[in-house]
């Protein structure tokens, strides 16, 4: 019977195709509704309550296969979407059976966490959030999207824009750091990417805004772990990013596990429908997390599962993920009157909008296409650009007496460590579809650069944990025969990511044993991290001679690295997050308040005893081969109408001998406000590229919404009053100048 929808569509109008002007918008509008009504007239209760339910696919040495279960429910026409499945043929014969052995034959939506990368791996997302470059953040989705959808997916789980300020909660790798605005450009710059202009685009696909609301401040940094914070703390620090990708027109959100205000996220009305729907004007749909709505039992919210599912579909849950909840029980509340039919439809059509955005009920297999499939995979363009991506991302943290970069003359590198060969880590967590086998490694990647002219002595040294230390010796000889010693260390890529909290942030293992033992030798020592998020490295940065931060870079890591290391690309990446000293420290971020006691000499003021305040490299650090100099702050005036704007401009000169890139920062504080406010935020930035002794003014326009924030009345304002305008290199290496917002 799955003839009746066909019939349906074949009234789909020619403007379907056609360019959108906003007559052909209203039309293309007014027809979707029409095609939705009559489609859900044609639905039963358990057929839109199925809608809104997504279930798994899995994956076996074989490739990905279904539950035979599942595949039932999405005969009965039980199943809205389905996650983890791709590739063209796969898809193809899933959507299949649910377009030709189900009564309407309504199309599947299929999802994945598509989160850096498709087949093409790009680098974490804290990695591409230190780029500073969001048009290559806009690409990197789209390339994603383009590999994705190939094979057959229209859906993914990404952007994460969860802001985080602790470096032991694992998932700070997926996220773009500390910052509020930052974070909300990057996640911008990924929702275009993803969705493009237009969704019936085949290169293009849903975007997901994740984890909503505040996953990035569990306690203690420990993963699912409650969160706690005031409604002002929750308005300014951490909803920013989320409130972005509503106004670019992101199509799903995914909720978080957490509680908040001793609400679990998925049954909280308050983020869902208060905030979400009605404040923001959020069109699209609401994803759970896996099994998040089941979890509302553990969490001591809800009774049992039924009752769980009454608050989350009544909250403004609109699909559930893997849980079976409104599978399960949606169709028995309704009849109890505890939830209503209108409420199903609502959450229904909210789905079905999004399926027929992306042209399914027009022709259902349009993703799943094997030719598309092979065009669009890991292609040379892709790998190109994966590779210049991965340098962008590169932080140098330190380069005593210009260690770096490396002569192409150098007869002789030790190459030591346990991430130098070692192609699973470097792709990282949640890299989707992506073969580590296909990853460059470092040790490649110096041999790819260097030919034969240079000998590389690579000893392993040690694992990346444990307290094997018999590779210590071979390590030494390795480093005591060569000119110059570079050092790969860093995490195993699980040690980052979901579930993967850490008390401590060292070095995992003895590598830093091994490191010490190095040292000793005099030579000159290179440290390449790789890891998922900031470490306590105090006692590598007071010994290095060089380091770079290099995340986990994903798969053209090595050549990236090599081309750094050499010169062939000179560093320009920017911490999106602070490094600690150590532990203790955290969490430490640079948009702190001033407390009514700063830190002085005087005893009685907001100190430690034990360690300094400031961490060991702050937000938006990072060096270059080049130096650049900043002329002192040009204002177009000193005050500043509360309906106008104002200009800021400061001259940057390239003072060095090398082309190179620099992140100019503006931060501004207010000092006095209705509420405390923080001594320093990022308002804006421009990444600029600058030959040797070329100079560029750089010119920022402020006005009042920069100036705003959400005061103890929730309302988003700005006040009136002195403020003191930052800009510079990163957070602390600043040039300061004054304005006053007039009434």
């Amino acid at each position: 019977m799955h003839k009746n929808l066909f019939s349906l569509t074949s009234i789909l109008p020619l403007v379907f195709f056609l360019a959108c002007t906003p007559e052909k918008h209203d039309a293309e509008t007014r027809e979707m509704k029409r095609f939705i009504d009559n489609l859900m007239k044609e639905m039963t209760l358990e057929e839109k309550i199925g809608q809104l339910t997504l279930y798994s696919s899995y994956m076996d040495e074989t490739g990905p296969f279904m539950n035979e279960d599942y595949l039932d429910y999405i005969r009965e026409g039980r199943v809205g979407a389905v996650f983890n499945a791709f590739t063209a043929d796969y898809t193809r014969e899933i959507q299949r059976i649910a377009v030709e052995e189900t009564r309407l034959g309504i199309p599947l939506l299929f999802g994945y966490d598509v989160i850096h990368g498709h087949r093409t791996i790009f680098p974490m997302p804290i990695g591409e959030t230190a780029t500073w470059d969001m048009e290559a953040i806009k690409k990197s989705a789209q390339i994603a999207a383009r590999e994705a959808t190939a094979e057959g997916l229209h859906w993914t789980f990404s952007p994460m824009i969860d802001v985080t300020r602790d470096p032991r909660w694992g998932r700070i790798a997926e996220s773009s750091g500390e910052d509020p605005f930052l974070t909300a450009e990057v996640a911008r710059a990924k929702v275009r990417g993803y969705q493009g202009d237009d969704l019936k685009d085949l290169h293009t696909m849903l975007a997901t805004a994740k984890h909503f609301a505040a996953y990035g401040a569990p306690q203690a940094g420990r993963d699912y772990h409650t969160v706690d914070m005031s409604e002002i703390t929750l308005r300014n620090k951490f909803l920013p990013p989320f409130k972005a990708t509503v106004e670019e027109g992101v199509a799903t959100f995914m909720t978080a596990f957490n509680d908040l205000f001793a609400v679990p996220a998925t049954g909280s009305e308050f983020l869902l429908t208060q905030i979400l729907r009605d404040e923001w004007g959020f069109e699209g749909f609401v994803v759970t997390d896996y099994t998040s709505i089941n979890e509302m039992v553990p969490h001591g919210f809800a009774r049992d599962e039924k009752h769980a599912g009454k608050l989350a579909i009544n909250a403004g849950t609109d699909m559930d993920m893997q849980g079976s909840v409104f599978y399960n029980y949606l169709a028995e509340l309704v009849a109890e009157g505890k939830v209503s039919e209108s409420r199903i439809d609502e959450a229904a059509r909210r789905i079905l909008t999004m399926k027929y955005k992306l042209g399914l009920f027009d022709d259902p297999y349009r993703y799943s296409d094997p030719e598309r499939e092979k065009e669009m995979i890991m292609t040379a363009e892709n790998l190109e650009f994966a590779r210049d991506f991965a340098r962008k991302s590169i932080v140098l943290l330190k380069n005593e007496n210009n260690t770096l970069p490396l002569s192409d003359n150098i007869r002789s590198i030790a190459l030591i460590g346990p991430m130098a060969d070692n192609q699973r880590d470097l792709i990282g967590s949640w890299s989707a579809a992506g073969d580590y086998t296909k990853s460059v490694t470092l040790l490649q990647g110096l041999k790819n650069r260097l030919g034969s002219q240079t000998q590389v002595n690579y000893a392993k040294g040690t694992d990346v944990i444990g307290e094997d230390k018999s590779g210590f010796p071979q390590a030494i000889r390795a480093a005591a025969i060569s000119d110059v010693v570079i050092m790969a260390l860093g995490e195993h890529y699980w040690q980052s990511g979901e579930a993967a909290s850490r008390s401590i942030i060292d070095l995992p293992g003895v590598q830093e044993d091994l490191f010490n033992e190095i040292v000793k030798l005099g030579k000159p020592v290179v440290v390449v991290l790789m890891n998922g998020r900031p470490l306590t490295i105090e006692n590598v940065d007071a010994k290095a001679s060089a380091i770079l931060e290099t995340w986990f870079l994903g798969t053209t890591a090595g050549d990236a690295i090599a081309d750094v290391l050499f010169g062939d690309y000179n560093p320009s990446g920017k911490l999106p997050v602070t490094f600690p000293r150590n532990v203790g420290q955290i969490p430490i971020f640079y948009n702190v308040k001033n407390t009514g006691r700063p830190k002085t000499e005087f005893k009685f003021t907001s100190k430690y005893l034990d360690v300094p305040n400031t961490p060991l490299y702050p937000f938006g650090f990072g060096l270059s081969y080049t130096t650049f100099e900043y002329s002192d702050i040009n204002l177009s005036s000193n005050q500043m109408p509360l309906d106008g704007s104002l200009n800021a401009s400061v001259t940057v000169t390239n003072t060095g001998d090398r082309f190179g890139e620099e992140v100019v920062q503006l931060y501004i504080r207010q000092l006095v406000g209705s509420i405390t406010r923080p001594i320093k935020e990022l308002k804006a930035f421009e990444k600029i590229a600058l030959e040797p002794g070329e100079s560029r003014e750089v010119t920022f326009e402020l006005n009042q919404n920069h100036l705003a924030f959400y005061n103890a009345n929730n309302e988003f304002k700005a006040e009136p009053g002195e403020f003191h305008l930052f800009i510079g290199t990163n957070s602390e290496d600043v040039k300061k100048t004054s304005f006053t917002l007039m009434e």
